[in-house]
């Protein structure tokens, strides 16, 4: 028993030190702004809409963050074919924090500024 429990202990020191940080880097599937392929220059943009899905990436796919309302301020960074990446300005209507990151389907926005 104690042989085991101390080439287990060794085993998972080897297998953190050669991988660890790959076991804890995010999934392949978490998109940010690594999946934009293009920039914007920092524009901001006003939601135009009630209910608008803020999502984890470029797609009905992904999750929904919460909720954007008519309104709601964003700063854009970069898109992905009809998405824009940004955050939030300030804390949205629906509760949202101030600084959350997400995607927005570039027909929900108003207009967009330099």
């Amino acid at each position: 028993m104690k042989s085991i429990r101390r080439f287990t202990t060794v085993a998972l020191s080897a297998a953190l030190m050669a991988g660890g940080a790959a076991a804890l880097a995010p999934a392949a599937s978490a998109a940010t702004a690594s999946s934009c392929t293009y920039n914007l220059a920092d524009h901001n943009a006003q939601v135009d809409g009630n209910g608008i899905n803020y999502r984890s990436g470029p797609g009905t796919s992904y999750s929904s963050k919460g909720f954007l309302y008519d309104g709601d301020d964003l700063r854009i960074y970069c898109g992905k074919g009809d998405w824009y990446y940004g955050k939030l300005i300030h804390r949205s209507k629906s509760g949202m924090a101030a600084n959350t990151y997400g995607w927005i389907r570039k027909d929900m926005l108003l207009s967009l500024a330099g």
